[in-house]
């Protein structure tokens, strides 16, 4: 890496900042850019031979950071490659601190950013350092157990570098990454969720076309056909959807998605958890997570395109089921879900556009032109969202997610959405009682606005529109209505900043109106400020401050008034300042809201063209201000007049303009600044002092002067071709203000005449030769403080020597000089900033009068202005930044991208970009000078009131964040203030003191600082303020202070590497703990603080072994619990390594595997299967058997077999190292041995372990059980007798089981002799608070161990469960308990799942439901195993399909009859041994094993179990009644459940053909399945269009039904078909029903013939069906078909009715927007509908 590479010839920059071109002093950049460059190559690579990585490569790194920001990649390549490498290297270093770490990486995302910038031939990064860096960070065994400590975002920022990264990866990574995780592939494991993560994080998918063989391709078919066999969405799915979306966006033309498009649009609409059918009930389906919108939108977006674009049609089904759910009547937890889909959606096809059609082309593989969307298919996109985007615009939750999808729809397609917008827009402004229409319709259009007036769209009428919208919507300026107010004055700003107002000759029409638009805007502000005087607001004595609403209207107003007038022709711009002036001079405001609010639109209308109105103004004001000020007395007045305060206001805002001009009233502005800075009148010298801030800041900083829509000016040319004109950036024409010599010397004389006198004064005060008032010296210092603020861009920085010795390095630790457009060295004015120190009086106020708040408050400002303030503050910049991203975010124009922004959106980021270079002030060198303005704020941070001293602690907390290494001077001297031997330290000095140590919460916390000797010197002193005699925890406010700092050290604390002072410190507080005096909540701190210091690296010292040990039966409970937490930990630190080796399987089975993938049961993993003829029973036996450790071994063994590694057996010698000899012990393993072979220690344990912390709420303790764990497996059985005990058993049992892993089988069989008896005691007096507890345990011991080795444990929970001795409660709860043991096991157990099978069968039919609940969750796990997975052998655990036919045998006696009913109290009921009685009882477990698997099987539901559909039909409610019995409730459950499973094609036929039943209330319980299960599959069916077909004729059928309340189902059935367009309604779907519907009723013997009835009624409820099939529009067919109906209205009953009920709910539906609908109907129809929906007049 050369240092002067860059200055050699023919220097190609990566990607430089281009608005760095435009700012005035850019000839200067390009060498101080080359400059800094090589400082930073040389230090940093200095720094990296040196080894010296803190502080050296983390100091030019941030330097580095700054570089980016300043100039973007302003290097070279080899430079970029270099130094990618470099930081990739630095970020994958072992043992590198987590914060550093971050810190590296958060650079290396910033150098990879823009990914067209390298090629993968130029730079390739090996994936496995960054895996290996992955998996001991976010997989980290340790961190649990508190001895490592990772920032809170350290997650999300490696997952951000890995996706920087992947595309880096070389072309052989896929297959390597694919075997490394393969083996991790079970699906009933954990460990898919990490396979698949990992898959999703780091498989490259952007590969050059001739590499995908190697790429995607070696994973596509296998993962897909996984995805397709599985549903439920377990959690593993929502990764592995986001990779299919990464891998259809970077490949689109490359993987042919058609086949699988119905599955991937029948699981979104799924995923999106929808309520449907006529109860809308959607029942727990355990289902919560649901797919990530941003990566669904993704996938969308990429299936688009390509011939026939079927996904389109598929995408139109989707919105067109859906839009119903975007009204804005509709409302519930899925509308968020929703609304990001609406709105992400569109954006993402912008995206896409721009990448196919404007993107510069790279490296990266382009869309195959066969593949591109055509404007067809632009068009075709638009229509199927614009519906719902319509609706959305009135949504509950506000109008911003379908603005952002209008705007983003209009770039697409401006012809087809704009249109019916500003149709909504007209009628909006027309209405008075739906102001929220109006809000919701302009902030759309806001968005739309640059398509609506651009020159070169499909839309071009779209201008003509543009006056009408500005007339129509200056009514919307009302004073009474805030929120309608702020969005006129957006909308007429973004419209008035792309159309300029100017007379256009060619165009006369457009003058007279556009005239009227500036001056009808103009008058509506003067009536909007007229009742925003401060009397008609608000009571004068309550407040003389703004409210927020009124600054932000006041923010609004001047912000319009700008707008309007800088796009005004001159000859509008005139008469309109006429207007103002007079309106401004005519009367005199309050100054402090309307006054203010005149002021700033007199501000806005000078700045845009000052000489003009500096003419008016400036004379009128100082003639008036002149002639007041005649008098003498004036001087000494507390009150003035009025009208002297409004026009020192006045004048105060105009003087905010360009500074040349200002030079013009140079004499008359300093007359009025020195008449009036010194009058005693506080609002008037206030005024002045802001006049005297103003007009140095104007003569002083750089700024542009205009900013204009065209840099030509509105004179030359047609000004209608530049509506809507993007700025180009290489032309942008910025004009600048830079001070000129005359406007320096100007503000010299100002400093000279104003504020040297003033220096002067408060210097004689401060040596008491001429002592002040408070009223004096605070004006004076307002002086001081307000010339600061005008002039400080002029002032030199701070400079002097260094602060010496801060921090030891190798490395230049030197601060960034930036030119920001002024020579200091020409500047006379610089010793100003240097002199003022010295005059600020903190010392003095606070030893002469220290209430004089006041003035401290002043004083505080001017320190912190001396530190920081070069033109701008902060957080001014960061306010303009954040309004210039929305302001880009809503008129940039993604399609064409390039920075096609409008032009004054682009001066306002070049003025940015200025501001930055001023505000780059982070790692600033710390100078005296510096030292002492901390000296100073730290004592004023300690002062006696609190309101000042929270002020001084913000500024020191940005100065300590600010100046490198400053922390390390400030903390001894805060810590003095802590010592309890500083006696003479006040309460509120101590106070003010440890606020220091909390810091902001937005800054550093000194008591956190990662600096070994900074929390060396912190900690023990925060622990010893205890003993200080300022110290008094009566007060809670320092008790609460106290707490902060230790939870901010808590969240902030991160392991920072191992140095010489971690052992001192940990002894210090040792030490500290030893103090008998120390009260105890000192102690709980430093043990909470000691704990902190627990390292995976290194051993914690004997003494806090020790220490914790003892903890362990401290009297404290919060000791205890911290106690527990560090010896766990400790035990893991003293682990000794284990010996493994690595086999392959096959050696171990000796069986070789198959070439072709194949997963599941079979041969070669038969070994590792519970076998109760080959159990480990003998020492023999148990030494023989193979080992595996863990769960290394899944069911997903593929061809690609790793080598695995299994443990060994412990030989003797190893032994003995393990668990045996004292003399092999360390230190502190000594210690913990010999408390715990204590007896009374462990009794005192035990019976402190055994006391409730929370009555009734403890539960199973994994702290608790980590510990025994840890004591087990390091000690072996030397504690064994003492800890087999009663009391809290299950953590005590689980650690045990756990811990004895690698004893010799002597002692196993010894542990479970003992445990065996214990356990089953345990188990028969389970009671309801500890059953969940055991079962916790049960399943923490099975997890991830060989159930060979547990057969004790598991044989002992399969006797007998279900015995009855305990009662029901008991029989559920052990039941639970072997369930938890049994399901960690999996597929490992198949031979204890059958034998459980075997012995729960006979007993289904169980009397108690806490019993049948249990049984049916049991049978999910049972049958968990059988699932149809791609490649997989039959499993040998239970299946599913031989169950149920079993049980449907046992169900014979229910399935003849036509409906079930529950009519046995079967617990009472004598001789209930009958088979339907039996029968009953089966059902009803039956169905809780229906309910529990729907949810956890990876199907849902199975074939098999579609079996039973038929008997659910049976016996499902008819109504929705709470108080029906169990098993209906149930089985309306389950066909809730089971209607919202996915089904597979090849299921669905036989599904339709169990819809046919003989009981009505089966027929009716069919439609409410047939409701869902369309609706949830319903991408699958429509595939199948036989069944299409076969449904719909269902469907009519059923319409034909004698029985009522099937025919009504039915017709709501129709309904919500036809909405969701699952078949469409035409031709011969309407003939059909209005021939049912005409069919003739004749009378017979006076009654209705009940056929022709029931035919007549069927085609009614038909038509009825199509009415309102479309809740919120009126289709072409729509009004015909209301016709029709029509004339059944006087029909018998119960046709009458059904259209009553329809008539009633077309007029509820089609309220709102009745007068868009009415333009459907002809006049006819309309008189017609009007007698139909208008009911008769009482009086009639």
């Amino acid at each position: 890496m050369t240092v002067d590479a860059n200055t050699e010839e023919g220097f190609v920059a990566q990607k430089e900042i281009v608005y760095n071109a435009l700012l005035p002093y850019a000839d200067r950049l390009d060498s101080e850019a080359d400059g800094l460059l090589a400082e930073i190559k040389a230090n940093l690579s200095q720094a990296v031979l040196v080894r010296e990585l803190w502080p050296g490569a983390a100091f030019w790194c941030r330097k580095l950071f700054s570089y980016l920001k300043l100039y973007g990649r302003r290097f070279s390549k080899d430079d970029h490659v270099l130094f990618i490498k470099l930081l990739y290297e630095l970020v994958t270093l072992s043992n590198l601190e987590p914060y550093m770490m971050q810190s590296y990486a958060r650079l290396l995302i910033q150098l990879l950013k823009k990914k067209e910038l390298l090629s993968r031939d130029e730079l390739q990064l090996p994936w496995r350092p960054l895996y290996d860096l992955y998996e001991r960070v976010v997989y980290s065994k340790t961190e649990h157990l508190g001895l490592i400590w990772f920032p809170n975002s350290v997650d999300h920022i490696l997952k951000a570098l890995v996706k920087s990264c992947r595309l880096y990866f070389p072309a052989s990574s896929t297959r390597e990454m694919l075997d490394e995780w393969r083996p991790l592939l079970c699906v009933f494991d954990v460990a898919m969720q990490k396979a698949i993560s990992n898959m999703e994080l780091f498989l490259p998918t952007i590969t050059p076309v001739e590499e995908h063989s190697q790429g995607f391709q070696l994973w596509f078919d296998e993962l897909m056909t996984l995805w397709m066999s599985v549903q439920n969405q377990p959690s593993w799915e929502g990764h592995l959807v986001n990779l299919f979306a990464r891998l259809a966006n970077d490949n689109i033309g490359y993987v042919d998605w058609t086949p699988y498009i119905p599955t991937i649009f029948t699981r979104i609409l799924r995923s999106l958890n929808l309520p449907v059918g006529v109860s809308h009930m959607v029942t727990p389906r355990y289902l919560t997570n649901t797919y990530d919108t941003g990566h669904l939108v993704l996938w969308i977006t990429a299936l688009l395109g390509g011939p026939g674009n079927p996904a389109q049609k598929e995408l139109t089904c989707l919105f067109n089921s859906i839009a119903s759910f975007y009204h804005p009547s509709n409302h519930g937890r899925w509308q968020s879900r929703l609304m990001r889909l609406l709105q992400r959606l569109p954006a993402c096809v912008v995206r896409r556009v721009h990448r196919e059609r404007h993107a510069t082309p790279c490296w990266i593989t382009l869309v195959p032109e066969c593949q591109r969307l055509t404007d067809e298919d632009l068009g075709q996109f638009t229509r199927s969202l614009s519906g719902a985007a319509l609706l959305a615009m009135y949504s509950k939750t506000g109008s911003t997610d379908a603005a952002y999808a209008l705007q983003n729809l209009a770039l697409l397609t401006p012809e087809l959405i704009i249109p019916p917008v500003l149709e909504k827009t007209y009628a909006a402004m027309e209405t008075l009682t739906e102001p929220h229409t109006l809000t919701a319709t302009l902030s759309c259009m806001i968005g739309m606005a640059r398509s609506l007036v651009s020159t070169n769209n499909s839309y071009p009428e779209g201008r003509a529109h543009v006056v009408p919208l500005l007339m129509g919507s200056l009514p919307g300026v009302d004073p009474n209505d805030f929120s309608k107010c702020m969005i006129t004055f957006q909308f007429i700003t973004t419209f008035t900043t792309l159309v300029p107002l100017v007379d256009c000759s060619s165009a006369p029409s457009t003058h007279s109106d556009l005239t009227e638009i500036a001056l009808c805007a103009r008058c509506r502000c003067f009536a909007l400020i007229d009742s925003s005087t401060l009397e008609q607001t608000r009571d004068e004595t309550e407040t003389d401050t703004q409210t927020q609403l009124e600054s932000l209207v006041e923010l609004g107003l001047s912000s319009t008034v700008s707008t309007i007038l800088t796009q005004c022709s001159m000859e509008i711009y005139k008469v309109a300042l006429e207007k103002m002036f007079n309106f401004a001079t005519a009367n005199i405001f309050e100054t402090c809201v309307s006054g203010r609010m005149v002021a700033d639109m007199c501000r806005a209308a000078a700045k845009c063209h000052p000489a003009e109105s500096l003419r008016l103004f400036v004379p009128h004001c100082c003639s008036k201000i002149f002639h007041i000020t005649d008098s003498e007395e004036l001087q000494s007045e507390e009150e003035l007049d009025k009208e002297l305060l409004w026009n020192l206001q006045l004048l105060s805002e105009v003087t905010r303009v360009d500074g040349q001009q200002l030079l013009r009233y140079r004499a008359e502005l300093e007359k009025v600044l020195k008449l009036c800075l010194h009058v005693h009148c506080k609002r008037a010298y206030t005024l002045t002092c802001s006049l005297l801030e103003h007009t140095l800041r104007s003569l002083s900083l750089i700024y542009p002067t205009e900013y204009r829509s065209t840099s030509r000016g509105f004179d030359t040319d047609l000004p209608i071709r530049d509506w809507g004109r993007d700025g180009d950036v290489s032309a942008l024409g910025v004009c600048w203000h830079v001070p000129s010599a005359e406007e320096e010397r100007f503000v010299f004389q100002l400093l000279q005449s104003l504020l040297k006198p003033e220096l002067q004064r408060i210097q004689e005060h401060l040596s008491g030769e001429q002592p002040m008032s408070r009223e004096e010296l605070l004006q004076s210092l307002a002086i001081v403080q307000h010339s600061l603020l005008g002039a400080g861009s002029l002032l030199r920085p701070l400079d002097g020597p260094h602060v010496p010795d801060l921090v030891p390095s190798m490395v230049k630790l030197g601060e960034i000089k930036l030119h920001i457009g002024v020579d200091y060295g020409k500047k006379k004015v610089l010793v100003i900033r240097t002199y003022l120190p010295a005059e600020v009086g903190s010392y003095h106020i606070l030893e002469h009068s220290e209430d004089d708040t006041k003035s401290l408050f002043v004083i505080i400002k001017i320190i912190s202005d001396l530190m920081f303030f070069r033109g701008s503050h902060k957080k001014e910049f960061d306010s303009r930044w954040k309004s210039f991203t929305l302001v880009k975010k809503s008129m940039e124009n993604r399609l064409l991208g390039k920075k096609r922004h409008i032009r004054a959106l682009l001066i306002d980021r070049v003025l940015l970009q200025h501001e930055m270079r001023k505000l780059v002030v982070e790692g600033c060198e710390y100078k005296v000078v510096h030292q002492d303005l901390l000296c100073d704020l730290l004592l004023l941070s300690t002062s006696t009131y609190s309101q000042v001293r929270s002020r001084a602690q913000s500024v020191l907390m940005t100065a300590l964040g600010t100046y490198s290494f400053s922390y390390r001077d400030i903390i001894p001297r805060i810590l003095q203030l802590l010592v309890p031997e500083h006696t003479a330290t006040s309460e509120q000095q101590f106070k003010g003191a440890l606020y220091c140590l909390l810091g902001v919460p937005s800054g550093p916390c000194l008591a956190s600082v990662r600096d070994w000797d900074g929390i060396g010197e912190v900690w023990p002193a925060l622990v010893r303020c205890g003993l200080s005699p300022s110290m008094n925890l009566e007060k809670q406010s320092i008790g609460r202070l106290l707490d902060d700092i230790v939870e901010r050290i808590h969240r902030q604390h991160d392991t920072t590497g191992i140095f010489f002072v971690y052992e001192k410190l940990v002894n210090d507080l040792l030490d500290c703990l030893e103090d008998g005096d120390l009260p105890w909540k000192f102690e709980h701190m430093c043990a909470d603080l000691l704990c902190l210091l627990l390292r995976d690296d290194h051993p914690l010292p004997p003494d806090a072994v020790l220490y914790f040990t003892q903890g362990l039966v401290h009297d404290s409970i919060s000791i205890r619990k911290v106690a527990i937490s560090s010896v766990a930990g400790i035990l893991k630190q003293l682990k000794r390594p284990r010996l493994k080796i690595t086999v392959k399987p096959s050696d171990i089975s000796g069986i070789e595997e198959p070439a072709a993938v194949c997963v599941g049961d079979r041969e070669a993993n038969r070994w590792l299967q519970y076998d109760s003829s080959k159990l480990p029973v003998t020492e023999q036996q148990w030494d023989t058997q193979p080992y595996p450790l863990l769960c290394m071994i899944r069911l997903y063994i593929y061809l690609y077999n790793p080598p695995i590694p299994v443990a060994l057996r412990p030989n003797i010698i190893h032994n003995i190292k393990l668990f045996g000899l004292l003399l092999f012990y360390s230190s502190g393993e000594k210690i913990i041995y010999e408390y715990f072979t204590d007896a009374e220690f462990i009794d005192q344990l035990i019976e402190f372990l055994s006391l409730e912390e929370r009555k009734g709420k403890d539960s199973f303790n994994p702290r608790r059980f980590c510990l025994f764990k840890g004591l087990f497996r390091n000690y072996g059985d030397a504690f064994l007798p003492l800890l087999c005990s009663q009391r809290c058993v299950c953590e005590i049992t689980a650690g045990l089981i756990r811990g004895s892993k690698l004893w010799s089988f002597s002692k196993v069989d010894r542990l479970w002799q003992l445990l065996c008896p214990l356990i089953r005691t345990a188990l028969s007096n389970i009671t309801v608070e500890t059953y969940t507890d055991w079962g916790t345990c049960i399943a923490t011991v099975c997890e991830g161990r060989d159930p060979r080795k547990l057969h004790w444990l598991l044989e002992l929970l399969m006797e007998s469960p279900l015995s009855g001795e305990g009662g029901s409660f008991r029989d559920a709860s052990l039941l639970y308990v072997l369930q938890g043991g049994l399901a960690q096991q999996q597929w490992r157990v198949s031979e204890l799942l059958h034998r459980l099978l075997a012995y729960l069968e006979p007993k289904l039919t169980q009397v108690y439901k806490d019993v049948r609940e249990r049984i049916g969750s049991v049978l999910t796990y049972v049958f968990m195993i059988d699932v149809a997975l791609p490649h997989t052998a039959p499993t040998s655990s239970p299946h599913v399909a031989p169950f149920v036919e079993r049980v449907l045998d046992r169900l014979k006696p229910l399935t003849s009859e036509a409906e079930i009913h529950n009519h046995v109290q079967e617990e009472s009921t004598p001789g209930s041994g009958d088979e339907r009685t039996q029968a009953v009882k089966l059902l009803k477990t039956v169905l809780k094993w229906l309910m529990a698997s729907a949810g956890r099987t990876f199907t849902t539901p199975v074939q098999q179990q579609l079996q039973l559909l038929p008997l659910l039909f049976k016996i499902a409610p008819v109504e929705i009644d709470e108080s029906y019995d169990e098993m209906k409730q149930d089985a309306r459950t389950c066909l809730s459940l089971m209607s919202q499973g996915l089904l597979y094609p090849e299921h669905i036929p036989s599904v339709l053909a169990m819809l046919i039943n003989r009981s009505w209330h089966a027929r009716f319980s069919v439609l409410t399945y047939l409701q869902i299960m369309v609706f949830y599959n319903l991408f699958m069916l429509l595939s199948l269009p036989a069944e299409v077909l076969r449904i719909r004729a269902l469907v009519m059928q059923l319409l034909l039904d004698e029985q009522l309340e099937v025919r009504d189902m039915a017709g709501t059935t129709l309904s919500g078909l036809l909405q969701c367009q699952f078949f469409p309604l035409d031709c011969s779907l309407h003939t059909e029903l209005q021939t049912l519907s005409q069919t003739r009723v004749p009378k017979a013997r006076g009654e209705l013939a009940s056929t022709d009835l029931v035919r007549r009624h069927a085609g009614v409820l038909g038509l009825s069906a199509c009415i309102l099939s479309s809740p919120y529009d009126v289709p072409d067919w729509m009004p015909q078909i209301l016709m029709e109906l029509s004339v059944h209205l006087n029909d018998p009953q119960p046709i009458e009715r059904t259209v009553k009920k329809t008539l009633s709910e077309f007029r509820r539906t089609h309220h709102d927007n009745w007068q868009e609908h009415r333009q459907c109907f002809t006049d006819d129809q309309l008189l017609v509908l009007t007698d139909l929906l208008v009911s008769p007049c009482y009086y009639a």
